[in-house]
């Protein structure tokens, strides 16, 4: 059972594998229940390693959308 406190919307995180924007997802971290999980991440531009980003949603699967801070 998901906890509203376990949800990644509105979060930071910082990218970790380049996300080339559109159909092609790259990776972010962000702490999750106490620790660091890697995501599955999309969006709309490209977005290099090391940019800080927020979750705008979350799609399920460990895959979400973000976009930079």
């Amino acid at each position: 059972m998901i906890d509203a406190s376990d949800s990644v919307v509105g979060r930071p995180g910082h990218v970790t594998i380049a996300i080339p924007g559109g159909e092609q997802p790259g990776e972010v971290l962000l702490r999750v229940r106490g620790g660091p999980e890697s995501y599955i991440a999309f969006a709309d531009q490209a977005i290099p390693m090391g940019t800080e980003v927020v979750i705008v949603s979350d799609r399920g699967g460990r895959t979400v959308f973000v976009a930079p801070l």
